[in-house]
């Protein structure tokens, strides 16, 4: 990156400057300094930029940063491309990732994927640039009311005023450091989200910075215990017919509770808890039949559930005890507004998982899904079917002929959801991340998909469509470069979606000259609209032609011709043949597989 200053007398000012890269005198620089190297040394790695002038300070320490081999900078033009950029390096990652914007409409910009990390409790530190306080309320340009501008999605705010070069400039950056870091993780609090940081800054906005004459390295704080939310450990005896219902984010710890104490697990399938011998993939027919769900008397619940109907019908029925894991967090998930909310649970001397009690409640559920999944994986792919073992016995030369017929059929089969759904699984690995996006066949996905201990990340906070690439790519990046770190094999990111949560994050497709480009592969099942909104009520009321205007909404993008656009590598698989293929072996670097859809 050519020659840097190194310690001592600054070219452009003739301050001094010490190793820590203070008295370049310049205060806008030296508070960036302080402020993000003390962000790195309380164990921040990630640092989103968006180009702007009132931050370039920030921006350019940033870089510094990334040259030392401090942190790991990520630059984006579009500021709601950086905020779930950096969602998604938090998401994997566990650490609070800092995303740097200028002053105005850029801080608005980050709004949704503030409001996503507020309600999934994804550690986030937005850093915005602003005018000092005699700029404001005077309509200087690009200045706005950027102080509390997030309001109560922060778990701190503060504005914080223009440096002036005072000697306290740098103890007051290294303290909102600190501070900045700790509420975002929950270190008091056991209640991780965003944070916002609002730093003015007077012109001259910046200097040159100097270099940092080593890598600067720190240690993340730990989440405070569930007994900061006064919340306990619940022991739990036998008794009432009980399930464990895992929502997204639920972790292992639901599928461990369920097999400890010998309970039917419910888990959706962004819960992180799909997998294990007490696993119920057909709980949404089952919650429906009268000896099944209506046999249910206690449910214990982990994350946040929000891909059926059938579960907080459950739980909002009369009759049943509820009781909510949430050990971080201070909203806990509720919808009958009388549960138990603890901070963990763990069975009691009275649960045997031997008793013929025990096993059969657990089995009836286990073996009734398996059924329903068994019927439900022939409709998504017909061919997966058992082989005739009687006829394998002897060869026939007209069963050959057969068989060969009927594979020749099945690889020309066209793709349905249920049979991209299945595929897009069968072909996800421990080593690789799957990316769900808010649309329909994150639900497809749900319904029919077995069990398997592989990660799985969506945006259920909100469950909206917004930044699903963007996190996707921070989710790639970060859990790749892991990979690397560990010196293990690194897998591939896919990402699910439907054609509209595409289009809606299309910017996102854009790597800068000099970005990374991890190995991330997007299936977009285009079926060319939101057909996720033909599952609603609305869809047998509202008039055909109005329905289609303001909630289908019918796209005909050329997406081969987007992807070209960005530099991305395109395919179209129509085939299940076509699919397998592209599923198997996802070129290097980003693509992007289309699949048509009916509607």
């Amino acid at each position: 990156m050519g020659d840097r200053p190194a310690a001592g007398e600054h070219p452009e000012t003739g301050a001094t400057t010490s190793a820590d890269g203070f008295g370049t005198g310049n205060p806008a620089t030296d508070f960036s300094l302080t402020l993000l190297t003390a962000l790195v040394r309380n164990g921040v790695r990630d640092l989103v930029v968006s180009p702007g002038s009132r931050s370039q300070a920030l921006a350019l320490v940033a870089a510094e940063l990334e040259r030392s081999g401090s942190a790991r900078l990520h630059v984006r033009i579009d500021e709601r491309s950086g905020g779930f950029l950096a969602l998604g390096l938090a998401r994997e990652t566990g650490a609070p990732a800092v995303v740097i914007t200028t002053s105005g409409t850029a801080t608005a910009n980050l709004h949704p994927a503030v409001l996503e990390a507020h309600e999934a409790g994804i550690p986030l530190i937005v850093l915005t640039g602003d005018r000092p306080e005699e700029l404001r309320g005077i309509r200087a340009n690009q200045t706005t009311h950027q102080d509390g501008l997030y309001a109560a999605a922060v778990r701190w705010s503060v504005d914080v005023q223009a440096p002036t070069g005072d000697p306290d400039d740098a103890e007051r950056a290294a303290a909102l450091a600190e501070a900045a870091v700790r509420a975002a993780v929950g270190a008091e609090t056991a209640d991780p989200g965003p944070v916002h940081l609002n730093a003015a800054f007077r012109e001259p906005l910046s200097v040159t910075v100097p270099a940092l004459p080593e890598p600067v390295a720190g240690t993340l704080p730990e989440t405070a215990s569930p007994a900061a939310l006064g919340r306990e450990t619940r022991t739990i005896e036998a008794g009432p017919r009980t399930v464990v219902v895992a929502g997204a984010d639920a972790g292992a710890a639901a599928e461990a509770f369920a097999r400890e104490a010998g309970l039917p697990l419910l888990a959706e399938v962004s819960s992180g808890a799909r997998f294990g011998p007490n696993l119920v993939v057909s709980y949404r027919e089952l919650l429906r039949e009268e000896d099944f769900g209506a046999a249910v008397e206690r449910a214990i619940v982990f994350g946040h559930p929000t891909l059926s109907r059938e579960v907080p019908a459950l739980l909002t029925r009369p009759g049943v005890d509820v009781i909510v894991v949430a050990p971080t967090g201070a909203q806990a998930y509720n919808p009958g507004h009388r549960a138990s909310v603890v901070g963990g649970v763990r069975p009691g001397e009275s649960i045997d998982v031997r008793s013929p009690e025990v096993r059969g409640w657990v089995g009836r559920w286990v073996f009734a899904s398996r059924r329903i999944a068994e019927l439900a994986e022939r409709e998504a792919d017909p061919a997966a079917v058992a082989p005739d073992l009687e006829k394998a016995r002897s060869f026939d030369p007209a069963d050959a002929l057969d068989f060969a017929k009927a594979e020749l059929a099945a690889v020309r089969a066209p793709i349905t959801r249920a049979l991209l759904a299945e595929a897009v699984w069968r072909y996800t690995w421990p080593h690789d991340r799957l990316v769900l996006g808010a649309s329909r066949l994150i639900r497809d996905v749900d319904r029919i998909v077995p069990g398997k201990r592989i990660a799985v990340h969506a945006n259920r906070g909100l469950a909206g469509i917004d930044g699903t690439i963007a996190t996707a790519t921070g989710i790639a990046l970060a859990s790749q470069r892991a990979a690397q770190d560990a010196g293990t094999p690194g897998g591939v990111t896919r990402v699910l979606l439907g054609d509209l949560a595409l289009l809606h994050d299309a910017g996102s497709l854009l790597f800068g000259v000099g970005e990374t480009r991890p190995h991330l592969q997007v299936i977009v099942g285009n079926d060319g609209g939101g057909t996720i909104f033909d599952g609603l009520e609305v869809a047998a009321t509202a008039p055909a032609e109005a329905f289609d205007r303001v909630l289908y909404t019918p796209q005909t993008v050329d997406v081969a011709a987007l992807a070209s656009a960005y530099g991305w590598h395109h395919s179209v698989a129509r085939t299940k043949g076509e699919l397998d293929q592209a599923l198997s072996a996802p070129p290097a670097g980003v693509s992007l597989l289309e699949v048509p859809l009916p509607r």
